[in-house]
């Protein structure tokens, strides 16, 4: 499945993999397809923020008649200082916010998607690696407009976690919201049958696909609090609620990740914080395509599904970046299902 199926031992490293790859790679837009006409037309950024890539003719009109008689309103270039202050810019831009992303292994990721999503509206992030995959992040990283900081972590680690935080404090001297897309479960978990679930891959499993959130999130309430709160965001996967085949103890683990988004969201939300999770339906990843019978469950959606397709992992993305968002900052303790519909159908 898009979150939790990416786990399957032959195909990460020997302790830890990340969330669902992506066949759908976002591309870059400086205007979000969520915002209002108005906005799309005249895009405000401050004066200290980037000019965005594309300005409308609008937009460049509405700023030269703001400048006065005697400038030319068509002109391409933009003055940014006489452009209006943050206030007027859409709730789903992240223009001066920071953000921790986990998870990221390679370019079909969801974790790299949402980081795409979130650095395309203005956001400065860190990305941690773990493992094998710091080259591919390296990689990643030279696509996005702002250089990321760039990190080690092994979730199961609470040193390694203690070691990022401390170095993003020093960087971005506080954080705005944090993306837990780890997961992993031991090859022969998923492969067994679910009654042979060794007490050892159990424990595996829910620490590092459950466990981690709980971490993290205990990690980044300093910074978030230093920013007067912040939104956590993690990954799920229906497997949570029901059973799919070959999901075992994955299911177990998202079940678990999914009572600790609640149970954190009325723990830290009198701190201005909120958590969510974003509950993906199957997308075909490496790691997922691994799953025996996944390939049935990729058929099997667009047949049942309202929509009648799958998802892509961009539609996923930008679920996430509204929950991340300050569009989103009256919702905590949910799960959202991005999966075209197939969550509410019977059979």
């Amino acid at each position: 499945m898009a979150t939790g199926l990416a786990g399957t031992g032959s195909r990460m490293d020997s302790r830890q993999a990340t969330h669902g790859s992506a066949l759908h790679v976002l591309a870059p837009d400086t205007v979000p397809a969520t915002a209002p006409a108005s906005t799309r037309e005249t895009i405000n950024v401050r004066a200290t923020d980037r000019v965005p890539r594309q300005v409308s003719a609008a937009g460049v009109q509405a700023t030269g008649a703001a400048r006065g008689p005697g400038r030319d309103a068509d002109q391409s270039a933009v003055d940014r200082s006489e452009l209006p202050c943050r206030s007027h810019l859409p709730m789903t831009d992240f223009t001066g916010k920071h953000g921790l992303i986990v998870g990221v292994a390679n370019k079909r990721s969801i974790s790299w998607a949402i980081a795409q999503a979130v650095a395309k509206r203005g956001a400065r992030l860190a990305l941690t690696y773990q493992g094998r995959f710091e080259e591919h992040v390296h990689d990643l990283s030279q696509g996005l407009d702002q250089a990321p900081l760039i990190l080690p972590c092994d979730v199961s680690s609470d040193t390694d976690i203690a070691a990022v935080f401390e170095k993003i404090d020093q960087e971005f001297g506080g954080l705005d919201f944090l993306v837990d897309g780890a997961a992993f479960a031991p090859r022969e978990e998923l492969e067994a049958p679910f009654v042979n679930t060794s007490r050892e891959g159990f424990r595996v499993t829910k620490d590092i696909s459950a466990y981690s959130l709980i971490a993290l999130t205990r990690g980044a309430l300093p910074l978030l609090e230093k920013r007067g709160g912040g939104s956590v965001l993690t990954l799920s996967y229906l497997g949570s609620e029901r059973v799919f085949p070959n999901y075992n103890v994955m299911g177990v683990a998202k079940a678990a990740l999914e009572a600790t988004v609640r149970y954190l969201a009325a723990d830290v939300g009198p701190k201005n914080i909120r958590v969510n999770a974003v509950s993906a339906g199957p997308i075909k990843t490496l790691a997922a395509a691994g799953i025996k019978g996944f390939s049935n469950i990729l058929h099997i959606y667009p047949e049942r599904a309202p929509l009648r397709r799958n998802v892509e992992t961009a539609e996923v993305a930008e679920a996430s970046a509204f929950l991340l968002s300050d569009a989103g900052k009256g919702i905590t303790g949910e799960v959202l299902i991005v999966d075209a519909g197939f969550h509410v159908t019977g059979m």
